[in-house]
Protein backbone atom coordinates (compact mmCIF):
# COMPACT_ATOMS: atom_id res chain seq x y z
CA UNK A 1 0.00 0.00 0.00
CA UNK A 2 2.80 2.41 0.86
CA UNK A 3 4.45 1.68 -2.49
CA UNK A 4 1.21 2.52 -4.29
CA UNK A 5 0.95 5.79 -2.37
CA UNK A 6 4.59 6.59 -3.18
CA UNK A 7 3.92 5.88 -6.87
CA UNK A 8 0.82 8.11 -6.83
CA UNK A 9 2.76 10.91 -5.15
CA UNK A 10 5.54 10.65 -7.71
CA UNK A 11 3.33 10.27 -10.81
CA UNK A 12 0.61 12.79 -9.95
CA UNK A 13 1.81 15.86 -11.76
CA UNK A 14 -0.35 18.74 -12.94
CA UNK A 15 -0.42 17.89 -16.67
CA UNK A 16 -1.03 14.20 -16.01
CA UNK A 17 -3.86 14.98 -13.60
CA UNK A 18 -5.51 17.43 -16.00
CA UNK A 19 -5.20 15.04 -18.97
CA UNK A 20 -6.70 12.13 -17.03
CA UNK A 21 -9.45 14.34 -15.60
CA UNK A 22 -10.44 15.59 -19.07
CA UNK A 23 -10.41 12.09 -20.62
CA UNK A 24 -12.43 10.62 -17.75
CA UNK A 25 -15.04 13.32 -17.99
CA UNK A 26 -15.23 13.05 -21.79
CA UNK A 27 -16.12 9.38 -21.36
CA UNK A 28 -18.63 10.28 -18.66
CA UNK A 29 -20.09 12.90 -21.01
CA UNK A 30 -20.55 10.26 -23.73
CA UNK A 31 -22.29 8.01 -21.20
CA UNK A 32 -24.62 10.78 -20.00
CA UNK A 33 -25.16 12.32 -23.42
CA UNK A 34 -25.33 9.25 -25.64
CA UNK A 35 -25.43 5.74 -24.18
CA UNK A 36 -27.88 6.32 -21.31
CA UNK A 37 -30.33 8.31 -23.49
CA UNK A 38 -30.02 5.61 -26.17
CA UNK A 39 -30.95 2.84 -23.73
CA UNK A 40 -33.67 4.97 -22.12
CA UNK A 41 -35.23 5.61 -25.53
CA UNK A 42 -36.55 2.04 -25.26
CA UNK A 43 -38.05 2.71 -21.80
CA UNK A 44 -38.43 6.50 -21.47
CA UNK A 45 -40.24 6.42 -18.13
CA UNK A 46 -37.60 4.25 -16.46
CA UNK A 47 -34.40 4.81 -14.52
CA UNK A 48 -31.43 2.63 -15.45
CA UNK A 49 -29.72 0.48 -12.83
CA UNK A 50 -26.54 2.58 -13.15
CA UNK A 51 -28.46 5.73 -12.28
CA UNK A 52 -30.26 4.44 -9.17
CA UNK A 53 -28.01 5.50 -6.26
CA UNK A 54 -30.46 4.23 -3.64
CA UNK A 55 -30.71 0.83 -5.34
CA UNK A 56 -33.80 -0.90 -6.68
CA UNK A 57 -36.19 -3.64 -5.72
CA UNK A 58 -36.76 -6.90 -7.54
CA UNK A 59 -40.06 -5.56 -8.88
CA UNK A 60 -38.39 -2.38 -10.18
CA UNK A 61 -35.62 -4.38 -11.85
CA UNK A 62 -38.04 -6.74 -13.60
CA UNK A 63 -40.20 -3.79 -14.68
CA UNK A 64 -37.14 -2.08 -16.21
CA UNK A 65 -35.99 -5.25 -17.96
CA UNK A 66 -39.49 -5.77 -19.40
CA UNK A 67 -39.86 -2.12 -20.43
CA UNK A 68 -36.55 -2.14 -22.30
CA UNK A 69 -37.62 -5.02 -24.50
CA UNK A 70 -35.16 -7.07 -26.52
CA UNK A 71 -33.73 -4.08 -28.41
CA UNK A 72 -33.28 -2.01 -25.25
CA UNK A 73 -31.60 -4.86 -23.39
CA UNK A 74 -29.29 -5.37 -26.39
CA UNK A 75 -28.46 -1.63 -26.45
CA UNK A 76 -27.68 -1.81 -22.73
CA UNK A 77 -25.32 -4.74 -23.37
CA UNK A 78 -23.76 -3.44 -26.58
CA UNK A 79 -23.42 0.30 -25.88
CA UNK A 80 -23.83 1.26 -22.22
CA UNK A 81 -21.97 -1.63 -20.61
CA UNK A 82 -18.82 -1.38 -22.80
CA UNK A 83 -18.51 2.33 -22.03
CA UNK A 84 -19.15 1.58 -18.38
CA UNK A 85 -16.25 -0.84 -18.41
CA UNK A 86 -13.87 1.92 -19.53
CA UNK A 87 -15.23 4.59 -17.18
CA UNK A 88 -14.56 2.92 -13.78
CA UNK A 89 -10.91 2.33 -14.69
CA UNK A 90 -10.59 5.95 -15.75
CA UNK A 91 -12.40 7.07 -12.59
CA UNK A 92 -10.03 5.04 -10.40
CA UNK A 93 -6.85 6.33 -12.01
CA UNK A 94 -7.96 9.90 -12.63
CA UNK A 95 -9.38 10.58 -9.21
CA UNK A 96 -6.70 8.70 -7.27
CA UNK A 97 -4.16 10.90 -9.04
CA UNK A 98 -6.25 14.06 -8.52
CA UNK A 99 -6.74 13.61 -4.78
CA UNK A 100 -3.08 12.70 -4.34
CA UNK A 101 -1.97 15.76 -6.29
CA UNK A 102 -4.20 18.06 -4.22
CA UNK A 103 -3.13 16.54 -0.90
CA UNK A 104 0.56 16.76 -1.73
CA UNK A 105 0.14 20.51 -2.19
CA UNK A 106 -0.21 20.95 1.57
CA UNK A 107 0.46 17.69 3.42
CA UNK A 108 3.75 16.01 4.34
CA UNK A 109 4.52 12.98 2.16
CA UNK A 110 4.15 10.59 5.10
CA UNK A 111 0.62 11.72 5.98
CA UNK A 112 -1.88 8.88 6.36
CA UNK A 113 -4.47 11.05 4.57
CA UNK A 114 -2.92 9.94 1.27
CA UNK A 115 -4.75 6.65 1.80
CA UNK A 116 -7.88 8.58 0.80
CA UNK A 117 -6.69 7.91 -2.76
CA UNK A 118 -8.12 4.40 -2.32
CA UNK A 119 -11.71 5.68 -2.03
CA UNK A 120 -12.10 6.04 -5.84
CA UNK A 121 -10.61 2.54 -6.14
CA UNK A 122 -13.43 1.18 -3.97
CA UNK A 123 -16.03 3.10 -6.02
CA UNK A 124 -14.57 1.66 -9.22
CA UNK A 125 -14.50 -1.91 -7.90
CA UNK A 126 -18.15 -1.71 -6.92
CA UNK A 127 -18.94 -0.18 -10.33
CA UNK A 128 -17.40 -3.25 -11.99
CA UNK A 129 -19.32 -5.59 -9.67
CA UNK A 130 -22.49 -3.68 -10.54
CA UNK A 131 -21.71 -4.03 -14.27
CA UNK A 132 -21.19 -7.78 -14.04
CA UNK A 133 -24.47 -8.08 -12.15
CA UNK A 134 -26.32 -5.98 -14.73
CA UNK A 135 -24.92 -8.18 -17.50
CA UNK A 136 -26.21 -11.23 -15.62
CA UNK A 137 -29.65 -9.67 -15.20
CA UNK A 138 -29.84 -8.68 -18.86
CA UNK A 139 -28.70 -12.10 -20.06
CA UNK A 140 -30.87 -14.13 -17.68
CA UNK A 141 -34.09 -12.19 -18.22
CA UNK A 142 -36.89 -13.27 -17.80
CA UNK A 143 -35.33 -15.62 -15.27
CA UNK A 144 -33.31 -13.05 -13.28
CA UNK A 145 -33.40 -14.21 -9.68
CA UNK A 146 -34.32 -12.04 -6.73
CA UNK A 147 -30.93 -12.88 -5.21
CA UNK A 148 -29.13 -11.56 -8.31
CA UNK A 149 -31.14 -8.33 -8.26
CA UNK A 150 -30.50 -7.84 -4.54
CA UNK A 151 -26.77 -8.33 -5.07
CA UNK A 152 -26.75 -5.96 -8.06
CA UNK A 153 -28.66 -3.34 -6.09
CA UNK A 154 -26.23 -3.58 -3.16
CA UNK A 155 -23.30 -3.07 -5.54
CA UNK A 156 -25.05 -0.01 -7.00
CA UNK A 157 -25.60 1.43 -3.52
CA UNK A 158 -21.96 0.77 -2.54
CA UNK A 159 -20.67 2.35 -5.77
CA UNK A 160 -22.85 5.41 -5.22
CA UNK A 161 -21.85 5.65 -1.56
CA UNK A 162 -18.11 5.50 -2.21
CA UNK A 163 -18.47 7.93 -5.12
CA UNK A 164 -20.31 10.39 -2.88
CA UNK A 165 -17.73 9.98 -0.10
CA UNK A 166 -14.97 10.63 -2.63
CA UNK A 167 -16.52 13.87 -3.89
CA UNK A 168 -17.04 15.09 -0.32
CA UNK A 169 -13.35 14.33 0.37
CA UNK A 170 -12.40 16.14 -2.85
CA UNK A 171 -14.40 19.25 -1.93
CA UNK A 172 -12.99 19.30 1.61
CA UNK A 173 -9.45 18.83 0.28
CA UNK A 174 -9.89 21.73 -2.12
CA UNK A 175 -11.32 23.85 0.68
CA UNK A 176 -8.37 23.11 3.01
CA UNK A 177 -5.89 23.73 0.21
CA UNK A 178 -7.53 27.09 -0.62
CA UNK A 179 -7.72 28.07 3.06
CA UNK A 180 -4.08 27.17 3.61
CA UNK A 181 -2.99 29.03 0.46
CA UNK A 182 -4.97 32.10 1.53
CA UNK A 183 -3.46 31.95 5.02
CA UNK A 184 0.09 31.67 3.64
CA UNK A 185 -0.55 34.56 1.25
CA UNK A 186 -1.77 36.76 4.09
CA UNK A 187 1.33 35.91 6.12
CA UNK A 188 3.71 36.76 3.26
CA UNK A 189 2.00 40.07 2.45
CA UNK A 190 1.73 41.05 6.12
CA UNK A 191 -2.03 41.69 6.03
Amino acid sequence: MNKVIAFLQHASKGKVVITLFVLTNLIYGVILGYSIPLVLSFAPDSILFDMSPAGYSYAQAIELLQSLGVDGRNAYLAVQIPLDFVYPAMFIVSYAFLITWILKQYLPRDSKLFFLAFVPVLAGIFDYLENFSIISMLNSFPDASERLVTRASSFTIAKSGFTTVFFVILILSLFFWAARSFSKERLTTGN
